[in-house]
């Protein structure tokens, strides 16, 4: 078996892409998308007829909504080649107003709903600032699942699991691009790699705090620089991973085992925590790598998403 079947005995794996057309040879069972990613696909030639088609049909709609249309029409063809789930990413330029999320949330569930998908096979993603777990929260209530992103704290991912939400990406590859500027001239790949890799430490601790206190919200690595980022996570619930590392990983026949051990983490000595609004803030305040990232996060996601407005508009 290669290293893509052998993680699948593990973990559900879930395809990182908006490029619908590269992800059936992977067979992931989900599949995630952001801004970013839907910017870079709508740009490709063989989605031209796909955008030009959807835009035409909403013509004269404001432009927000014509981009949830185009979100969800790439999300719609990803469900054909799926069989779970896709995850669809409110705008981010909304990361710090609850009302205006859980509004663009509704609309982007109506929408599938309108098109016969149900809320089963949708992932609403949300970025995990405090106003976004609230919304996530509100969402959840509502019976809408939802994805919070841009997660890089620990403080983060307790927030998510007290909110009842349905799943969380806590990143990998963003946490050790940071770690790694900072140590300058004194990082030690090897030391840093594995299971010491500072990004795949923070995930697996979020997941064993998750399984030892019976918090179900769903732990999905993403964000990966390098196949050993994902082996190291092995038996994470789930992990988004690029079409790039998926071509690595299936193509690679080296053993993979298990790296992650449910009963170890139920047993282990993590004592419960829980953050009100001003404890959550300053905990996030007090790690400089979350803080920087999340805003970074957030900038880039905001920034795509103003290219994806004016490539719509433009039509």
């Amino acid at each position: 078996m290669n290293q893509l079947d052998q993680l699948k005995a593990f973990t559900t794996v879930v395809a990182d892409t908006g490029n619908f057309l590269d992800m059936a040879r992977f067979a992931p069972r989900d599949a995630t998308t952001n801004p970013s990613l839907i910017l870079k696909a709508v740009q490709h030639p063989a989605y031209a007829p796909l955008l030009a088609e959807t835009v035409a049909a909403h013509r004269g709609a404001p432009l927000d909504a014509i981009v949830d249309q185009v979100l969800v029409r790439f999300g719609l063809e990803i469900l054909k080649i799926v069989p779970g789930r896709v995850s669809t990413e409110v705008d981010a330029r909304l990361s710090f107003d609850t009302r205006a999320t859980i509004e663009r949330a509704r609309r982007i569930v109506d929408l599938y709903a309108k098109a016969g998908i149900g809320t089963d096979r949708v992932l609403i993603k949300v970025a995990s600032t405090w106003e976004g777990i609230q919304a996530a929260a509100q969402l959840e209530r509502e019976g809408i699942h939802c994805n919070l992103t841009l997660l890089f704290a620990f403080c983060q991912a307790v927030a998510c699991g007290e909110a009842k939400v349905t799943l969380i990406s806590p990143f990998v590859g963003r946490i050790y691009d940071w770690h790694k500027k900072a140590a300058g001239a004194g990082w030690d790949e090897v030391a840093n790699a594995g299971a010491h890799d500072p990004g795949v430490r923070s995930v697996a601790r979020i997941w064993s705090h998750y399984k030892r206190h019976g918090i179900a919200t769903e732990v999905m690595g993403a964000s990966f620089r390098n196949v050993g980022q994902i082996t190291a996570l092995a038996g994470c619930d789930l992990l988004t991973i690029s079409p790039d590392l998926l071509a690595q990983l299936q193509a690679s026949e080296a053993p993979l085992a298990r790296a992650l051990d449910v009963e170890a983490a139920r047993t282990a000595d993590l004592p419960a925590v829980s953050y009100r609004e001003a404890e959550f803030r300053y905990a996030l305040n007090t790690d400089p790598m979350a803080t920087e990232k999340l805003a970074e996060g957030i900038r880039l996601f905001a920034a795509d998403a103003g290219k994806l407005d004016q490539m719509i508009g433009a039509r």
